[in-house]
């Protein structure tokens, strides 16, 4: 018999059901993105994400939008806040290297860019990043030319890194290997 003094966990919100997506398109993929899974992992019934969501697609967008909105808050918003331009890159780059839901989400998503709402999400967080990146490049010192360039540079070498390890499934590296890689792209790609 089943316990009716328990009320259900209903009370999850927009925020939850999101993070939820998101980790599942992390562990699986956007095509492996459904509510009835969701909402089991969640511990709730299927009613619970419709008090939030229309459907599926309203959900994916919402999560995706989270995931660019969160990224620019946890990752570009404190790098801004350092004083010293020297100082943002090797500090950004720290900071994204142990980020490994992003990581995780970012493959899923290079996965699925025949999603239009994929797409548009990847442009937007790909051009912020590009604009954060050469920012930090010219207020390093280098002129518009290089620090674009330098920008792209760094950007290509962060996706290709993603592509390489989840996409592509190369052995893992150790901890030690890749703080050792972390810091040998610090050093390759930081203005002198």
């Amino acid at each position: 018999m089943e316990d009716s003094s328990k009320p259900e966990r209903t009370r999850l919100s927009a925020k939850d059901w999101e993070l939820a997506a998101l980790e599942g398109i992390a562990e699986q993929g956007i095509r492996a993105l459904a509510v009835e899974t969701l909402a089991r992992k969640l511990g709730v019934t299927k009613g619970s994400f419709y008090w939030h969501f229309r459907n599926r697609e309203a959900l994916l967008i919402a999560a995706l939008e989270r995931w660019e909105r969160d990224g620019a808050a946890e990752i570009i918003v404190p790098i801004e806040r350092i004083a010293d331009p020297r100082q943002r890159l090797p500090a950004l780059f720290r900071r994204v290297a142990h980020q490994l839901l992003t990581h995780r989400v970012y493959a899923a998503l290079l996965k699925a860019m025949d999603d239009p709402h994929v797409v548009a999400v990847m442009a937007r967080a790909s051009q912020r990043r590009m604009q954060f990146l050469t920012t930090i490049y010219r207020e390093a010192g280098l002129d518009p030319p290089e620090a674009l360039n330098r920008a792209r540079l760094t950007y290509a070498a962060y996706v290709g890194f993603l592509q390489l390890n989840f996409t592509l499934g190369l052995p893992r590296l150790s901890h030690d290997e890749f703080d050792a890689y972390v810091a040998h792209m610090l050093t390759v790609l930081t203005p002198e």
